[in-house]
């Protein structure tokens, strides 16, 4: 699960201690919610079922799935459903190939979502062998399902564009820039990531 209200305000304090920005920001913009997933594969499923869809497309498609294969979503049963069954439910060939990459490596063994390396950049690698995640969505699925205090989506582009709010940047900040400026905020940029989410809409900043 994703980091607590309490871990958040902690790193959050410990960042606005040491940053006057930040400081500025969170007393405009107040502490953000905690962003909290499910561990494991069902969650990294749904992931890829609302990759390019609308919300409402992606529940409709989930809803579907759940219908078809049960409400776990076995990786097994997706397996032995055929194209057609699959598109069905909603589902372009190409999320079909994302999903049965996902089911082929938890149903063989070969990912194992319940002991992902400890190291976040190996926990990642684990992930991106997924077809379909990429490092931005193993680093969200990471901060929100797992909780890891220093994950910093540094190519999202909420989080570009919510640090150089903060900051008072006159220009949005590229990727690179934004992990540059993050890195002297280890081990907090995760709470920091949810912050800048939060800033980001905020019209009071």
């Amino acid at each position: 699960m994703g980091l607590s209200s309490d871990q958040i305000t902690t790193s959050l304090d410990w960042l606005a201690a040491r940053e006057p920005a930040i400081a500025r920001a969170l007393e405009t913009c107040g502490y953000p919610e905690p962003r909290i997933r499910e561990r494991g594969y069902r969650t990294l499923l749904r992931t890829i079922v609302g990759q390019q869809v609308s919300v409402a497309a992606a529940s409709s498609m989930w809803a579907r799935l759940e219908a078809e294969l049960g409400e776990d979503i076995p990786p097994a049963e997706l397996l032995a459903r055929d194209f057609d069954t699959l598109r069905a439910c909603g589902l372009s060939r190409q999320k079909q190939g994302y999903a049965r990459s996902l089911c082929e490596l938890v149903h063989a063994g070969e990912l194992d979502l319940q002991n992902l390396p400890a190291d976040d950049e190996a926990a990642i690698a684990e992930l991106v062998r997924i077809k379909g995640i990429g490092r931005w969505s193993a680093e969200v699925y990471l901060l929100f399902a797992e909780g890891r205090p220093d994950i910093w989506p540094a190519g999202d582009l909420a989080v570009m564009a919510g640090i150089g709010k903060i900051l008072g940047l006159e220009e949005r900040p590229d990727e690179k820039a934004t992990r540059a400026l993050a890195e002297g905020w280890r081990p907090h940029r995760g709470a920091l990531a949810i912050f800048t989410w939060h800033c980001y809409s905020n019209p009071a900043l």
